[in-house]
């Protein structure tokens, strides 16, 4: 059974070109640095797996879960020694997108900055494609 890592936001990101790269998924430093942090008090699991859910007030949401395994149709990013596995129904979601770990004074999240979203609730955590 999988355990949810922590709350993630996503924002559409507009006029921005999507650059071909042979990852689906870039992390920013911050992201690679907190995910090390995340695993390193859990020594049976391998990454963080990204998924995608149909909830919220605007469609589709992102998930993340802490993986023991990659699934046999997950895409894998290695980053930094950094291992993301992204479930094959969040793959297309995802191309171009940028994670990022956040923090401020009131909360600390993960970020996806993702250039195919055409829209967002007003919280940040439904968007459509």
């Amino acid at each position: 059974m999988a355990s949810s890592v922590v709350r993630a936001t996503v924002r559409a990101v507009s006029k921005r070109r999507i650059q071909a790269t042979r990852a689906a998924l870039t992390l920013t430093p911050s992201a690679v640095q907190k995910i090390k942090e995340l695993l390193k008090d859990k020594p049976d699991h391998v990454g963080v797996k990204v998924g995608v859910r149909t909830r919220g007030c605007n469609g589709l949401s992102y998930t993340l879960e802490y993986t023991k395994s990659k699934g046999e149709s997950d895409e894998e990013v290695v980053q930094d020694g950094v291992r993301v596995f992204i479930e094959k129904k969040a793959q297309l979601t995802l191309l171009g997108t940028e994670m990022d770990y956040v923090e401020d004074k009131l909360s600390s999240e993960f970020v996806f900055n993702n250039p195919n979203i055409k829209g967002t609730c007003g919280c940040g955590e439904s968007f459509n494609i």
